[in-house]
Parts: C-alpha cells; sequence; structure tokens
C-alpha cells in the first residue's frame, strides 16, 4: 500500500511539476495559460468530430503502447514499434487494394494483414537481436528507416495515384475496405480492438506463466537461462506480440482512419507509445487513461498555432517534459529510499 501511495505522489509531483513549467512557457511566449489550456480542451474533445478525431487518434497509439509494455518487461527497448505500425499499414493496404470480397471479409483479412505485417517486422527485429547480437535499438531504428522508405516508395511509385507521382497519399481504398463509423470518423471497432489489447496484455503480465517468465527473463536473462527457461524464445515471443498489436495500429490507421496510405502514415503513434509506457511505469493498466491524455494535447495542440500563433511543437514540449519529470521524481524518491534503508541499517 505504501509502495502504491509513494508511485502516486510521484505522479501527481510530476504532474504538478509539468503544468507549472507549461505555464511559464506559455507565459513566456506571451499567451494566457489558462485559454491555452482551455484551447487544447476544446480542440481535442470540445465537439462530437473533435471527439471522434481523438478517440481515433488514440486507438493506434494504445494499440503500441500495450504491445511495448511486454516488450519492456522482456528487457527490450523495442525501438523499432514504429517501422512495425508502418509495415501493418502496408499489409493492410495491400489488402484493401487487391482483394475483391464483401466488406466484412475484406476488413477482417486486412486487419489480420496487418498483424501479421507488425508481427513479421518485430520478428525481424527480434531475429537480428537474438542470432545476430544486433542491439534492437539500433536493429529497430534501422527497420524503422527501411520502412518509412518503402512506404514512400510504394506512394510514389507502384501504388501512386493515376498519372500523378504525389507523396498526398495513394488513391481513396474503395468503400468495402473502410472500417464502419458512427458519423464520420469513429469507428467503434476499432476503440473495441484497442480496448481487448490493453485487457488482454494486463492479464497476460498479471495472470500467466508466460508473463511472469518473460518478467524473469527481461529482470536476469542469465539467471533465467540457468533454471532452464529458452530465453530467446521469450524475447522472439516477445518482440512478435508487439509487433502484431503495432501492426493493428497501423492496419486501423490505413483502413479506419487515412482511407489510403500516406508517407507519414504512422502518425509518430510508435515513438509516442514509448513515452506513454515510461510514464505508465510499464503497467497496462494506466496504458488508456495516459495515452488518451496524450492525445488530447497532440490533437488539441494544433489549436494553439490557429488560435494564438504558438508553435504547433508545443504539445510536444508538454508531452516530453511531464515523462522527463515523472523519471526524475522517482528516481529522487528511489534514492530517498535507498538512504532512508542505509540510515535504519546504519542505526
Amino acid at each position: 500500500m505504501r509502495a502504491a501511495w509513494n508511485r502516486a505522489g510521484s505522479k501527481t509531483i510530476a504532474v504538478a511539476l509539468a503544468v507549472l513549467v507549461t505555464a511559464a512557457l506559455l507565459l513566456a511566449s506571451g499567451a494566457s495559460p489558462i485559454e491555452s489550456f482551455r484551447l487544447i480542451w476544446q480542440g481535442s474533445v470540445g465537439s462530437g468530430p473533435k471527439a471522434a478525431d481523438t478517440l481515433m487518434a488514440w486507438v493506434p497509439l494504445v494499440l503500441a503502447a500495450s504491445g511495448l509494455v511486454v516488450t519492456f518487461a522482456a528487457g527490450l527497448w523495442n525501438i523499432g514499434v514504429e517501422g512495425q505500425v508502418v509495415m501493418g499499414a502496408i499489409a493492410a493496404s495491400w489488402v484493401a487494394r487487391e482483394f475483391h470480397a464483401p466488406s466484412a471479409a475484406v476488413i477482417t483479412v486486412a486487419l489480420i494483414a496487418g498483424i501479421i505485417g507488425g508481427l513479421l517486422w518485430g520478428l525481424f527485429a527480434g531475429v537480428l537481436r537474438v542470432y545476430g547480437k544486433v542491439n534492437e535499438i539500433f536493429g529497430g531504428l534501422g527497420l524503422d528507416f527501411v520502412a518509412t522508405g518503402l512506404v514512400v516508395y510504394l506512394v510514389i511509385g507502384p501504388w501512386k495515384r493515376a498519372g500523378i507521382a504525389s507523396t498526398s497519399g495513394t488513391d481513396p481504398f474503395p468503400k468495402e475496405a473502410w472500417l464502419p463509423t458512427v458519423g464520420d470518423k469513429l469507428a467503434p471497432i476499432a476503440i473495441v480492438l484497442a480496448v481487448l489489447a490493453v485487457i488482454a496484455v494486463y492479464f497476460l503480465m498479471r495472470g500467466t506463466f508466460f508473463g511472469l517468465r518473460l518478467k524473469a527473463v527481461g529482470a536476469n536473462p542469465a539467471s533465467a537461462y540457468i533454471i532452464g527457461l529458452s530465453t530467446s524464445r521469450y524475447l522472439l515471443s516477445a518482440m512478435a506480440i508487439c509487433g502484431g498489436l503495432a501492426g493493428l495500429g497501423g492496419a486501423v490507421q490505413a483502413i479506419g482512419f487515412q482511407h489510403k496510405l500516406v508517407p507519414a502514415i504512422s502518425g509518430g503513434y510508435g515513438f509516442l507509445a514509448i513515452l506513454v509506457v515510461l510514464l505508465a511505469g510499464f503497467r497496462a493498466s494506466l496504458i488508456a487513461p495516459i495515452a488518451f491524455f496524450f492525445v488530447m494535447i497532440s490533437v488539441g495542440g494544433t489549436q494553439l498555432s490557429l488560435r494564438l500563433g504558438l508553435n504547433s511543437s508545443l504539445g510536444g514540449v508538454v508531452q516530453g517534459t511531464l515523462v522527463l519529470l515523472t523519471v526524475l521524481v522517482g528516481g529522487w524518491q528511489v534514492r530517498r529510499a535507498r538512504q532512508r534503508v542505509r540510515l535504519e541499517a546504519e542505526g
């Protein structure tokens, strides 16, 4: 119970400090902090269409972050999650363009293809890590560049719009490949998939032998190997699970939001998901609300440039500041706890 209160206290302190730092930045820019926060709220959830945009942006972020909880538990920094989102979008786009069938069949196959595309890309990074001894950070970053280059090549090359080589994207997919929506943008299927992913990862990490063994591998690979755990198999499994969830997020982006393949199909959600997981303390139970908060800042932050003339990157500054302060406050609390233990031992 004491540990839970300490964690809650550190999050509260970090959020308060982040608000103060953000307010100071806004004041230095000549803007009212209260008005800025009001615009962010209105720009993200102030109306039905804006709330729909925010929820649809929340889905791929939650899916990628849920997958990262698994890889972080295994001791892996899966920086390649951004490329896994992209490859999922490419795979789903191929199905949407080439597979002709009733809408339910096309959508189902496209979502499965997205999972497979991301899974294979994540597994590729895992193979480089396990068998090629390539650190997953460097291998993942390299694969991110490959995936980004591939999507640009497809958009201005084989899948370009008729007579036009434009980076604005491919031709829109057939309507049969679009996720059904409520209103113009909100796709209930996408929301359900994100919620199910969070629940599945939560129980995977807390209620299964696989999750327990995965944590053991992440905490001490050498000891896990000595007691008979196949560290390679668990590392590859973690990368595959994360890649599959990230790929599903890319598929939702392609057939549920953009309805075509665009170069920026990932939306940076893979990298943003890393910040979400760090702020959540690697716990699946906090992924959904923190991701929604981050998306509110991303979506609503555009109002700061439109209405107040502020730089649109301010939202990213707020997100990064919040994560940095959380890490610093958490480290400070750990240091205090160690000092207290040492003093008690000496006393």
